[in-house]
């Protein structure tokens, strides 16, 4: 006997995951497995990066740390987060201002799932898929801000604080990647100055995800270096240990905020979570050694900015039109007219290849499929370098010259 199932039907895969699904069907094996060109996924190398610090290889696990964690996060975590911030971009934030989840998207989906009512969430039409996800599965309430070739898919601080129309009830958060994902598009120095003068004003905060921090010629870009008063604030910076210190696997995140929205969140943690793993924690207080970071800052800068300009040559080369900003590690690009991304990604399934196709960045697009809806970005597509080593390239860009020559035959473009 069958039986209607208990849970929400509304719960699709995130769009990157949707894509390597559909590349397992097709090709036979896992992406990232050997003989596959990762161009989808955004994760860097997990190896020793030229001239950056060697990856920590264990961890000591004492008594101590087998019992439960706390619910806020370890304390040698915070204040190594807390130093990271201070020492390089000359804050004053406390471990009190630090909560540590599991990850980055964690903490993210934490803050949306306790948002009050009259909180308008405002985010660019080209953002990194999960949010979507995210966004509906808390039930915030969101509205998307243009992000297209007439404003190079990098709208206005102001774009994202207009109240013409709001109630003087509603309150605005802007959620911003920055560095950009998938864009690369980044708001640095007198731009992000701005901005997060505007997200301390009444009635208005910001969702600042700083995955990218590392992953720009400034060697790190935070909004931390301009907040004035964190604590009378409803700023929130998402951090991790997931890109730029290279280890995505130990699902190490945090958020920084205001001692009061420290709280709260924790004490979700102390019902919902149930703290972070203490080996993974300690393993993060390795990465974060002050030293070791700013070889990393140094490495990730040298390769991912390396990685950057030859790709974009070599895609611009091909007719390809790239869009990317100047930081991250993708390049946002559009097919030539009549071809769209989700034709090319069937056509580089076969070769053992796959890109991210613009529709699932796009924040407009029902949560579900609807194949009556249109995005602006069918002919737009995001592609890694991050985890593609230097010694690939030359594959890489036969691959893709190959493809979209056999594409260009067939449409006859």
């Amino acid at each position: 006997m069958n039986r209607a199932s208990f849970l929400s039907d509304n719960c699709p895969p995130m769009g990157i995951y949707e894509t390597l699904y559909a590349f397992k069907d097709s090709f036979g094996q896992f992406m990232g497995t050997e003989g596959t060109h990762p161009w989808s996924q955004g994760f860097p190398l997990t190896t020793q990066l030229e001239g950056g610090p060697p990856l920590p290889e264990q961890v000591g696990v004492s008594w101590e740390d087998r019992f439960y964690p706390k619910a806020w996060g370890h304390p040698l975590l915070r204040e190594a987060i807390a130093g990271h911030y201070n020492d390089f971009y000359g804050s004053s934030i406390t471990p009190e201002n630090v909560m540590v989840f599991a990850g980055g998207r964690p903490g993210i989906f934490s803050v949306l799932a306790f948002l009050k009512q009259h909180v308008e969430v405002r985010i660019a039409n080209a953002e990194w898929p999960a949010y979507l996800d995210i966004m509906t599965q808390t039930g915030a309430n969101w509205s998307v801000v243009q992000s297209n070739e007439e404003n190079g898919f990098h709208p206005s601080n102001a774009d994202y604080f207009e109240r013409t129309g709001l109630n003087a009830e509603t309150h605005l958060l802007p959620i911003i990647s920055n560095p950009g994902n998938p864009t690369g598009h980044t708001r640095a120095d007198a731009e992000l100055e701005e901005l997060m003068a505007m997200a301390e004003q009444s009635k208005s905060g910001i969702l600042l995800d700083e995955a990218y921090e590392m992953f720009h010629h400034s060697r790190g870009v935070s909004g931390i270096r301009y907040v004035k008063d964190l604590d009378n604030s409803n700023v929130f910076l998402a951090g991790a240990c997931t890109k730029g210190l290279q280890c995505p696997g130990i699902r190490i995140g945090w958020i920084i905020a205001s001692k009061h929205n420290v709280e709260v969140l924790s004490n979700f943690s102390s019902f919902g979570m149930g703290g972070v793993s203490h080996p993974s924690q300690l393993y993060a207080v390795e990465l974060l050694e002050p030293g070791r970071v700013a070889r990393a800052r140094e490495a990730v800068t040298k390769h991912y900015g390396m990685q950057r300009e030859r790709y974009g040559a070599a895609f611009e080369e091909m007719g390809l039109r790239v869009a990317t900003g100047d930081g991250g590690f993708y390049h946002w690009m559009q097919l030539p007219e009549g071809m769209n991304a989700a034709e090319l990604n069937r056509r580089l399934f076969k070769h053992g290849a796959a890109i991210l196709a613009g529709i699932d960045c796009d924040m407009a697009r029902p949560h579900t499929k609807d194949p009556e809806y249109v995005s602006p970005y069918e002919t737009w597509f995001r592609f890694s370098f991050g985890p593609l080593l230097p010694e690939t390239f030359e594959d890489d860009i036969a691959i893709m010259r190959e493809v979209l020559s056999e594409y260009r035959a067939d449409v006859g473009a």
